[in-house]
């Protein structure tokens, strides 16, 4: 596979830009700070997605769980 890089420019509030340097690793890049923030992104985006399609899939099948169910005492 091969990586592919584009080049962009942003306008960013200067607090936050420095609050993202305050609580990142010790002299990481620039471009690494961004790549995570991205990444990062991606990843509560596509979440959000899939917490959105919770319960849209009624014809499936029951998937098998581990363990066994506890009796509620309230029952």
């Amino acid at each position: 596979m091969t990586k592919t890089a584009m080049r962009t420019t942003i306008t960013i509030d200067d607090a936050l830009y420095q609050r993202a340097l305050e609580v990142a690793d010790p002299g990481m890049d620039k471009s690494d700070l961004f790549r995570e923030a991205v990444m990062t992104f991606v990843r509560i985006q596509a979440a959000r997605r899939l917490a959105a399609l919770g319960g849209s899939a009624p014809n499936m099948d029951e998937v098998p769980r581990r363990q066994e169910a506890v009796p509620c005492p309230l029952d």
